[in-house]
Formats: structure tokens, C-alpha cells, sequence
């Protein structure tokens, strides 16, 4: 199913055949340099039930991003109810992760702004996106999606010495 379509990219479900690139972009050390490891196979395969389970559950989810000029999958983009408690939890968070290949060229910021478009259409009242502090170019992609910075907070699943730790925390009201 297509969810959306931009200029230059398909929002869509995920397919099986999906899994393996999934799974290479999750194990490369520039996708996941912001996280606390690359996932194994396994995992990946365990994130993709995840990611089927909240679509069946919620009618929304990380939604397949697959580039319209090569018809190649290159990761998501999309909503995520998260996972942890927090101040300004329970709540939904917008993400995204892409093939590093795919990095730098606007796609998530094209692909976000659709899915913010669906969350709104869908009665959503706002959204959340965080990252590692750290990480400067999801934090550009917050900005330029026009979310506000509303603070900083420490990670509740990393350990006290991550240089991962410390997070921004964005915020859009619809």
C-alpha cells in the first residue's frame, strides 16, 4: 500500500524483500553511529515484526521509504509510539533512518514533511523527535520540518557514560 508519495519518493508498506536491506543498513557503521551498536540480523528481523505489528495495531508506523528513480528501498521514515517513560511521555515520535548512500540529499526532510502532513490529517495533535545530542543532522531535519526545540534530556535506556546520553528533544503542535 502507498501511504504517500513525494517528488521524489513512495511512503509505503513494507515488503518481505524489504528485510534484507533493512537489515544492511542496520548493521552499517555510518547509519548507526548515533546509536549505541549496529543491529545484528536478527534484530533487524525482530525491528521489522515491530514495525508490522504497530502498523496492524495503530494504523500508522515507520513507514518504507523507496527512492521513485530506482525503485530500491532506502529506509524509513515515519511514526513510532515511544518506548520509554519520560516527562513528556506517552507520546509519538517522527523518525527516520536511510541508507548512508542516501544521506545529505534531503530525503528525510522530504519524506518527514509528508508524514507530518498524514499525522495531521490523521487528528493528531502534535509529535516528538529526538536524538543524540551529538547528532547534528537528524537535528537539521527536525528544524527544517519546522518542529521547536523544547529541551534536552538524558536517554533513559543509556548507560550514564554514552556520549550518547544527553538527547535534544523537538516538538511540533498541529
Amino acid at each position: 500500500m502507498i501511504y504517500a508519495e513525494t517528488e521524489r519518493l513512495i511512503l509505503r508498506s513494507w515488503r518481505r524483500d524489504d528485510l534484507p536491506l533493512f537489515a544492511e543498513i542496520n548493521r552499517n557503521q555510518e547509519v548507526m553511529k548515533y546509536f549505541p551498536a549496529p543491529l545484528g540480523y536478527e534484530e533487524s528481523e525482530a525491528f521489522y515484526h515491530r514495525i508490522q505489528e504497530e502498523f496492524k495495531n495503530k494504523g500508522w508506523g515507520l513507514y518504507a521509504v523507496e527512492l521513485k528513480s530506482e525503485g530500491r528501498f532506502i529506509g524509513y521514515v515515519g511514526l513510532h509510539e515511544i518506548g520509554f517513560e519520560a516527562d513528556f511521555t506517552p507520546g509519538v515520535e517522527i523518525g527516520w533512518r536511510l541508507d548512508s548512500a542516501y544521506h545529505n540529499q534531503g530525503y528525510a526532510t522530504e519524506a518527514a514533511k509528508a508524514v507530518l502532513k498524514m499525522a495531521k490529517a490523521s487528528g493528531m495533535s502534535c509529535l516528538y523527535s529526538f536524538t543524540a545530542k551529538i547528532n547534528r543532522p537528524s537535528e537539521r531535519v527536525m528544524q527544517k520540518i519546522g518542529m521547536d526545540k523544547i529541551g534536552e534530556f538524558e536517554h533513559p535506556k543509556l548507560s550514564a557514560g554514552s556520549p550518547l546520553l544527553t538527547h535534544v528533544l523537538y516538538k511540533i503542535e498541529f
